[in-house]
């Protein structure tokens, strides 16, 4: 997903190692053990012409979290859903075309943009804080500019505003999502910097346990031809400053957060979201593209504290 002559930009997402795909059979056969904490419920709702499938956690105001490329509504840290569900009500979906969700019929980050308004709609939800990582952003962005009256504060994480304001990582970085099955220690060297390895191992192993557990959906499949289609959509995304353009009319209170050591996502793609957005404040945390999931304590507070912080 990184060939560089046609400007494709890799979204870099956590994947689970082989081994957990036994857990997870071992999972369905046993059930799953709560004893007494949170067990992810997932449904599947009718939206914008297709099935979503979603789950909530958490009270508080809501917030929407859209995730990149290739990736399920279970590849989030749990970690970092503990911590935001003391304080939001969160709503995950998959994507149409996604996991459990049903077939994507757009090939633009709008027609995701719809479907999760749509999805909103459906479950009467009138408006919600959004939380957009990587390709997520995009889908956020969209969301924010085409269905503004849905976002109450938008929060843009590890993404870029599109066009030839866009700077992309070394050529070397965008190869690795490129291959079919990329090593375990390439994808962890992309998500955490050098000297964090062992943090990712622990991301990972947060997965297995949680997908064991119940806490996360057993929800890992993503088809090749979808992955195809998200990445497709991303190069229409790089040859046009439509969206960069579309920015400057975003009133929504925004907050962009980058990762200092992010080499997938440089963070002056965050630095130009900010400067472009008229009320945005920008952010930037310790860590590479998964900064969100290393730093996540500070990370959850300044989510926990940004809409009190800019509403007064």
């Amino acid at each position: 997903m990184a060939d560089e002559a046609a400007g494709r930009t890799p979204w870099l997402r956590p994947r689970v190692p082989a081994g957990v795909a036994i857990c997870l059979m071992a999972a369905l056969l046993v059930g799953c053990r709560d004893g007494g904490a949170f067990v992810a419920q997932v449904r599947t709702t009718a939206a914008a012409n297709t099935r979503i499938a979603w789950y909530e956690r958490g009270q508080g105001p809501p917030l929407v979290m859209l995730t990149g490329t290739g990736s399920t509504m279970a590849e989030w840290d749990p970690a970092l859903l503990r911590l935001l569900a003391r304080r939001h009500r969160l709503i995950l979906l998959d994507y149409p075309g996604v996991g459990l969700s049903g077939p994507w019929q757009g090939r633009s980050f709008g027609s995701l943009a719809a479907s999760t308004a749509g999805l909103m709609n459906a479950i009467g939800l009138p408006r919600a804080d959004i939380l957009g990582w990587s390709m997520g952003g995009f889908v956020a962005q969209r969301l924010a500019i085409e269905h503004p009256a849905k976002v109450s504060h938008l929060i843009l994480a590890g993404t870029n505003p599109g066009g030839i304001h866009t700077v992309l990582g070394p050529p070397q970085v965008q190869a690795v999502d490129s291959e079919p099955n990329p090593p375990e220690r390439a994808i962890l060297a992309e998500l955490y910097p050098p000297n964090r390895q062992g943090a990712g191992r622990r991301f990972l192993h947060r997965i297995e346990s949680a997908s064991q557990s119940g806490e996360i959906p057993d929800d890992f499949h993503v088809p090749a031809a979808t992955t195809e289609r998200q990445v497709a959509a991303e190069d229409s995304w790089l040859r046009s400053n439509r969206n960069f353009r579309q920015l400057a009319d975003v009133t929504i209170p925004t907050l962009a957060a980058a990762g200092a050591k992010d080499r997938v996502v440089p963070p002056v793609n965050l630095r130009r979201i900010a400067a472009r957005v008229p009320r945005s404040r920008l952010v930037v945390l310790p860590g590479a593209h998964a900064f969100l999931f290393q730093d996540r304590i500070a990370f959850a507070r300044i989510v926990d504290r940004f809409p009190t912080a800019v509403d007064g």
